[in-house]
């Protein structure tokens, strides 16, 4: 039984570990990157899940088959589901809709188009867009690095009341050039 804050140092940079990746690792993995045997990685893993379960922690330490992973506890999904349907319902930031409208008009796009048409680091409203599913990754561009391309999803349409892209406003500055183009037209027209 571990009392208090006594958890060796393999246990907490575990905790660390898993706590990063959001995701199971497998204990091969989790030696690898601790620097220690499997057989010490399992043992300090029960001790950690042991002593998440006597604090009597919302957070606990799973074992899914021969991966681990750091989750909550089963009896908070409903407030988590709440929380995180809230925060997909929260009306979108004018900084959003820059960037949607950026990707609406020019995509596949990578952040980095993005963030050098607004001139500003823009990688957290991305991922906030694909968070609310307004945005999604649309495989990779064919430039050097090959950048993560994004575009508009089918839920954007939706919430914009689009059937399909072809129905997106022109821009200003485009219909500004349509409408010169049309009053030049006209002038070339008349006698």
């Amino acid at each position: 039984m571990m009392e208090g804050n006594t958890r060796s140092p393999l246990c907490i940079t575990l905790e660390a570990v898993l706590f990063a990746s959001g995701e199971p690792v497998t204990v091969t993995r989790l030696a690898q990157a601790c620097e220690a045997s499997e057989i010490a990685v399992t043992a300090a893993l029960k001790q950690l899940a042991l002593w998440y379960d006597e604090q009597n922690s919302a957070i606990c330490v799973q074992q899914l088959g021969d991966a681990w992973q750091m989750c909550t506890r089963p009896q908070f999904a409903p407030a988590i589901q709440r929380a995180v349907e809230t925060k997909k319902q929260a009306p979108l930031s004018a900084a959003a809709m820059e960037v949607l409208t950026i990707v609406a008009y020019n995509q596949p796009v990578s952040k980095g188009f993005v963030e050098h048409v607004r001139g500003v680091d823009s990688s957290s409203v991305v991922n906030t867009l694909v968070e609310k599913e307004l945005l999604m990754e649309a495989g990779r561009l064919e430039v050097p690095g090959r950048p993560i391309a994004y575009a508009t999803t089918p839920h954007f349409l939706r919430c914009f009341g689009l059937n399909s892209l072809d129905e997106l406003p022109p821009l200003p500055i485009l219909a500004a050039e349509n409408q010169s183009g049309s009053e030049e037209t006209q002038e070339a027209a008349e006698p």
